[in-house]
C-alpha cells in the first residue's frame, strides 16, 4: 500500500484551517529533492507557515508538497517530498499530528559487493545521519 502521510497531511492541513489555526509544517530540510530556503534551516530540519495567507499557489498531491513564499523579503518556490514532512501542527495550540522519520532512499552502487551485508560501522554512520525530531513552540 501506498504512504497515508500525504493523505494525513491534506487533512490535517484541512482541519486545522478550518478551526481558524495556522498550519505548520516541520520538514526534513535533508531529505532528497527537497528545495527549501537554506539559510532558515536550523538542525537538518525547517518549519513553515502553510497559512493561506503567508504562501502562494500551494499545491499538495501523493508525492509533494509545492508553493512560493517570500523569505527574508525573497521570493523562493519551496518543493517538499510527502515523506520529507515530520509534522504538521497547528501554531496557535500545538495539535496535529508528528510522523515517523522517513530514512532517506539509498542510491544504488555499482560495487561488486553489493550482495554483502553491510559492516557494523555502516550502520554506526547510517543512524548518526538520521535527523532528530525536536519540540517546536
Amino acid at each position: 500500500m501506498s504512504s497515508s502521510r500525504p493523505y494525513l497531511v491534506r487533512s490535517l492541513y484541512e482541519w486545522i484551517l478550518d478551526n481558524g489555526c495556522t498550519p505548520y509544517v516541520l520538514v526534513n530540510a535533508q531529505y532528497p529533492q527537497t528545495s527549501v530556503p537554506d539559510a532558515f534551516v536550523e538542525a537538518g530540519q525547517i518549519v513553515l507557515n502553510l497559512s493561506p495567507n503567508a504562501i502562494r499557489h500551494l499545491e499538495m498531491d501523493n508525492d509533494r508538497i509545492t508553493f512560493d513564499g517570500r523569505f527574508g523579503g525573497v521570493a523562493q518556490q519551496v518543493w517538499i517530498p510527502a515523506l520529507a514532512v515530520m509534522a504538521i501542527y497547528a501554531r496557535e495550540n500545538g495539535q496535529g499530528m508528528v510522523f515517523e522519520v522517513e530514512p532517506s532512499p539509498v542510491p544504488p552502487t555499482d560495487d561488486s559487493e553489493g550482495d554483502a551485508a553491510p559492516s557494523a560501522d555502516a550502520s554506526k554512520k547510517e543512524k548518526a545521519k538520521r535527523p532528530a525530531l525536536k519540540v517546536v513552540k
